[in-house]
């Protein structure tokens, strides 16, 4: 298996020889969202209380499942 730092070098390697400047801009883009999804997110009071809320629901068995739910949905829109 691969080391982080086989596979980090083996990127670079790619990207040096990437002559296509869009294609590098998007790559920029792309890791820079992907290391800021890595920070720690605060959650609001409202945030907590509704997690706590959903996690509640799942003790008790107050679930629906995917079918359902896009049944229910489905219904919604068509007596739109």
């Amino acid at each position: 298996m691969a080391t982080v730092d086989n596979v980090r070098y083996g990127l670079i390697d790619k990207i040096l020889s990437i002559k296509n400047k869009d294609f590098l801009i998007a790559l920029d883009k792309l890791i820079t969202s992907s290391s800021s999804e890595s920070e720690i997110v605060e959650l609001t009071d409202e945030q907590r209380i509704m997690l706590e809320m959903s996690e509640q629901d799942i003790k008790n068995g107050k679930l629906i499942s995917q079918e359902s739910m896009n049944k229910r949905n489905l219904e919604w829109l068509d007596a739109m």
